[in-house]
């Protein structure tokens, strides 16, 4: 009797960091793994910045499928790549790497998955409004450009660091063409009654530093701002319950972090993301 040979070679995928032990992307991509009957593995890696180098001939020699890159390493491992994509480069930041014919190319998905949250989580066009975002770093430039490209009229940047803040914009202004805005963040912002989007791309009120909140007033903006959190542990900040008590509706970070990671697994993979399987993992995972 002829016996099936066995397939005990698992693709393997993760997160580079530093600190990354409390990341929970592995909980959702793995779920997602195991839905579509993958035999995919998502490791959780703590990379120091002088070791990013060789963790990524790490990457090459292992065959790995597909990495994600957080604190510290968006814009350090550009140079270790063997490309990056268009809308990485506008960004000038890279959070998702996918091995194409043995090429490693480098993505932005964080932009994407903000933007797939704010059109089908809270239902709302981003065509035409005026949107206010706080933060000048990696995520702030990664939903500032999706935002512009999806066609807001108006984008404010706020930033404490001016020269940082100023440089965001220029970027912007030159790889999308649209009109840009800078403030410089010194004093509490009182966002306007004309506003439409309200963005925290800071992680002021991240886990540990739950009580911790960005400075803004909402006491002038219009019933229905829509305030949206890049923070997603907790999923609830002190910013969205300041929102949800005066009856804004809200975006928390945790449909950011799904979308994103729905769209680096059918990357990696070329298969369509099980988004609810991904969702239900992740919301369990902070809730523990």
């Amino acid at each position: 009797m002829d016996i099936m040979p066995r397939n005990y070679k698992a693709e393997l995928t993760g997160v580079f960091g530093q600190p990354v032990a409390e990341n929970p992307t592995g909980v959702m991509q793995e779920a997602a793994f195991a839905a579509c009957g993958l035999n995919w593995r998502y490791l959780t890696v703590e990379v120091p910045s002088e070791q990013l180098a060789d963790a990524f001939r790490g990457v090459r020699a292992m065959g790995m499928r597909g990495i994600n890159l957080t604190i510290p390493h968006k814009v350090a491992v550009i140079p270790l790549l063997d490309g990056i994509s268009q809308e990485a480069r506008i960004i000038g930041a890279v959070n998702t790497v996918v091995r194409r014919d043995g090429a490693l190319i480098g993505e932005n998905t964080d932009g994407k998955g903000f933007l797939r949250g704010v059109q089908q989580d809270a239902g709302v066009d981003p065509r035409g409004k005026r949107v206010a975002i706080l933060g000048a770093g990696g995520a702030a430039r990664a939903i500032a450009t999706e935002l512009l490209l999806a066609g807001v009229a108006e984008l404010h940047v706020l930033n404490r660091g001016i020269e940082r803040g100023l440089e965001m914009v220029s970027d912007l202004e030159r790889n999308t063409g649209a009109r840009v805005r800078f403030g410089p963040w010194t004093n509490t912002y009182v966002v306007p009654s004309d506003m439409d989007i309200l963005v925290n791309a800071t992680s002021i009120g991240l886990y540990p530093d739950v009580h911790a909140i960005p400075d803004v007033s909402l006491a002038a903006a219009k019933g229905d701002l829509l305030v949206c959190d890049a923070v997603f542990n907790p999923p609830v900040t002190r910013l969205l319950a300041l929102a949800k008590d005066r009856g804004m509706p809200t975006l928390d970070g945790l449909s950011m972090l799904v979308y994103q990671g729905v769209i680096g697994f059918e990357m990696w993979t070329g298969l369509k993301a099980p988004e609810a399987v991904m969702k239900e993992a992740l919301r369990a995972a902070l809730a523990e």
